[in-house]
């Protein structure tokens, strides 16, 4: 699939192979080794700096942990998806590679195309969809984007991570033709269509032999039959062996400074245990990446000429409302009558969840609540809070009504540097420390500052971490002791649930001294230095029942009522997988007591994949919000105000735990075997003849859309569609391809293509699909080859997988 290469490729190639030839096999060594958390090391001697990343994919991180270097962050992938504008993820890529500028980062770790297989997946809220067309279309406009701005990305995370639990040690078990139809499949479009400049591969094993070893994924599909000519990075500590990874297709391992390979490489090659010539081919590879973001003397950047700059704020809240998805909307609940009344209810209303927690976490300078936006969007007077219920039934990070810092002491007590702390959590990884403090002196580092409570009553406090602490709270000591690990998992201080271990009773409006002291132990199964740790806390309880009947009469008295609901970073996160899909704490109630009083009720769906909506025929609106990012707020007002109509389609299929076709993701002894094969999301949901909550493509606008006609003329559709509504819209157009013959080995249909029009009242507009040979394509697993499929096929174009408008039929 790799293009024929341009004469500024071949000029960057030529400074690549004459700095290769100038090093010598400990420096290539250590080239692949992570000189820290972020960076590899720089090698003056061929005029080759550090090449730095970080973490995204709604944001750049930048290299530290803290919100002293806040980030624009945009709205969850799955609401990037859900806009079903490769464009537009084009455009939101652009922005990240401004972000990544300014931080002076050169690699993005990003984009997440993993598949959502079973809607238990932890981490879904940061990949795109259960479909890999979608998912790949979505992906390769954002890495576009990113790459348009001179910086590079790895597609992650290369293969089937597409589950949380045991994810260093699992072996899914996949056939080739699942691997080929799906898994491999957003990572095959974006290398054809966007030609990254990295992947990085999985923790996980595929069919029993570690990704950062799979010679046949990485070297012969990846590099052999796509053409793939960029580096490939390991997941952080996922490479585990000098030999099996540098022969697998390896090339960086990270973090470092003590990673398998550096020493340990260069002393396997003279050892005959590895082959210089595979070392120099990843060291090419790392070579070519620096030439193309422009930090190798000699090689001109692939970027000279940088794109226009983005409006950050503006692009966030364009993408949050064109990915929200409404999907009820009864009696024209939406948008919100003028001049009406409004109960605003929620926790989340008040204290929105804007991102997904784990790797993807950014700091944005600012978040604006739905509580925020419509306050600002609504006429003095219109509008009422009530919290109603908390989707927080376990302690957070402290955040509201903190100012902290960082105090770092030595063994003698002397204080050798400090930091603000504004987030109450301390992520400082390999050289990420305060200014004139070092490892070695390093001996304590106390959280210290104020909390000023927003209620009156007794407020828990805990720690989140591993090791000695001391939690002081208006000069009471509530703990002195170790907290040890729940399980044995090196990332248990970042993602790991905090200890509950005071509770003072506190008044609302007066602060306190608050002081949380760590011992500094770094671990050994880490590979780097790690000084990780939170201060928690909860706000005083009240009777839940209490706060639903304070709900209720809030809606009773008001014309609308809009109930916010939630997960949190205890039920969606990197380093777990859910165990059901409910909504925590009271939610559920909440919504059917509100819906009781008041049939105009409006429910928004803070969460960034499907949660069960038990409730969904009581109320007269259900709109999905997703993680809407730092603009969420203004977003969703421009949204209910019907400033703008919601613009987003369903990437994923939302419905019941107990229907859900697939929800085996905790492995039996160590294996995950993918046994329903080529059949996930909408493709199961179908063959299991089960009717979900709401389909894969669906969503609502504001304005109606009849379907005219569809003409199909050898791999071109073209679909004529009029806005037959009163207002102005946008409409996402689908072409499903079904086999006329089923044979029960294959989909009943397939998403074969896509695209957005808009269009006023009354005007009738043509869009054309171009359909992919890869739709009548399977792969035969005798021939180990594609096989495409003759015989008769059903186009069919229309709202979502379920709502099909036209049909036409072609012979193939």
């Amino acid at each position: 699939m790799a293009g024929t290469r341009s004469q500024a490729d071949e000029a960057r190639e030529a400074v690549v192979e004459a700095a290769l030839g100038r090093l010598d096999l400990d420096a290539k060594a250590r080239l692949l080794s992570g000189q820290d958390m972020w960076s590899l090391p720089a090698l003056p001697q061929i005029g080759l700096k550090s090449l730095v990343m970080s973490d995204g994919p709604i944001g750049v991180r930048g290299v530290r942990w803290t919100a002293d270097d806040p980030s624009v962050a945009l709205p969850s992938p799955t609401a990037l998806a859900a806009t079903w504008d490769p464009e537009l993820a084009r455009r939101a890529g652009t922005l990240l590679a401004q972000e990544a500028r300014r931080k002076g980062v050169h690699v993005l770790l990003a984009p997440t195309v993993n598949l959502h297989r079973s809607p238990l997946g932890g981490r879904h809220f940061e990949a795109y969809s259960e479909d890999p067309y979608l998912t790949g279309l979505i992906g390769a406009g954002y890495v576009n984007g990113v790459q348009s701005g001179g910086v590079g990305t790895t597609v992650k995370h290369f293969v089937a991570n597409d589950a949380e639990t045991d994810r260093f040690t699992v072996d899914n078990v996949v056939s080739q033709r699942a691997l080929r139809e799906l898994y491999l499949a957003p990572f095959e479009i974006i290398v054809e269509n966007a030609h990254p400049w990295g992947i990085m591969t999985a923790y996980n094993k595929v069919n029993g032999t570690t990704m950062t070893e799979h010679r046949h994924l990485v070297n012969e599909i990846l590099r052999g039959e796509w053409g793939f000519d960029g580096f490939n990075i390991s997941d952080w500590m996922a490479a585990r062996s000098t030999t099996g990874d540098i022969e697998g297709g390896l090339d960086v391992a990270m973090p470092g400074p003590d990673t398998v390979y550096g020493e340990a490489l260069a002393t396997a090659v003279r050892d005959g245990k590895a082959d210089e010539a595979t070392v120099d081919a990843a060291v090419r590879n790392v070579l070519r990446l620096a030439a193309r973001v422009g930090i190798l003397d000699g090689a001109d950047p692939v970027v000279t000429e940088l794109p226009d700059s983005v409006d950050g704020e503006a692009l966030a809240r364009e993408i949050a409302r064109r990915g929200f998805v409404l999907v009820r909307n009864e009696n024209r609940a939406l948008p919100l009558r003028p001049k009406g009344t409004v109960a605003l209810i929620g926790a989340a209303a008040r204290d929105a969840r804007v991102l997904g927690g784990g790797s993807a976490t950014v700091f944005p300078r600012h978040t604006v609540s739905p509580l925020d936006g419509l306050t600002a969007a609504l006429p003095e007077g219109a509008l009422t809070y009530a919290v109603g219920a908390d989707p927080n039934t376990e302690l957070a990070v402290a955040d509201k009504g903190f100012e902290l810092r960082a105090v770092c002491r030595d063994a003698e007590g002397t204080v050798i540097g400090t930091a603000s702390a504004p987030g109450g959590q301390i992520q400082w990884m390999g050289s990420d420390l305060p200014e004139g403090v070092t490892h070695d002196r390093l001996h304590t580092v106390e959280l210290t500052g104020t909390f000023t409570p927003r209620e009156t009553g007794p407020h828990t406090f805990g720690i989140k971490g591993i090791g000695a602490f001391e939690l002081t709270i208006a000069g009471t000591t509530y703990y002195d002791d170790v907290l040890r690990p729940a399980k044995d998992d090196p990332f248990i201080s970042f993602f790991g649930a905090p200890a509950p271990v005071g509770l003072p009773e506190l008044t609302a409006g007066e602060p306190v001294e608050v002081s949380l002291t760590y011992v500094v132990a770094f671990r050994e199964d880490i590979p780097m230095k790690v000084v990780g740790f939170a201060l928690a806390h909860q706000e005083p309880q009240r009777d839940p029942d209490e706060l639903i009947a304070e709900a209720v009469a809030a809606a009773r008295a008001a014309d609308t009522a809009v109930v916010v609901v939630a997960t949190t970073e205890r039920v969606e996160s990197e380093g777990y997988d859910r165990k059901d899909l409910g909504l925590p704490g009271r939610q559920d109630d909440l919504v059917r007591a509100v819906a009781a009083a008041n049939p105009n009720t409006v429910v928004i769906v803070n969460s960034g994949s499907p949660v069960e909506l038990p409730w969904r025929d009581d109320v007269a609106a259900v709109l999905l919000s997703w993680f809407p990012g730092q603009e969420g707020g203004t977003a969703l007002a421009d949204v209910l105000t019907g400033a703008h109509e919601p613009g987003g389609r369903l990437p994923t299929t939302w419905g019941s735990f107990t229907d859900a076709p697939v929800t085996q993701v905790v492995p039996a002894g160590g294996r995950l075997p993918y046994s329903e094969g080529v059949f996930i999301g909408y493709r199961a949901w179908e063959k299991e003849g089960r009717t979900p909550s709401y389909p894969f493509g669906h969503g609502l606008g504001y304005t109606g859309w009849t379907y005219e006609s569809v003409e199909v003329e050898g791999a071109t559709v073209r679909v004529r569609v009029r806005n037959s509504g009163e207002r102005a819209g946008r409409e996402v157009v689908q072409v499903y391809l079904a086999p006329g013959e089923p044979d029960g080995e294959r989909p009943a249909r397939l998403l074969a293509g896509f695209a957005s029009v808009e269009a006023a009242p009354g005007e009738s507009v043509e869009v054309t699909v171009e359909l992919p040979r890869r739709a009548f394509e399977i792969w035969d697993e005798m021939t180990m080859a594609w096989s495409f499929v003759k015989g008769s096929y059903e186009i069919q174009a229309g709202r979502s997988i379920t709502d099909r408008r036209l049909t036409a039929t072609i012979t193939v």
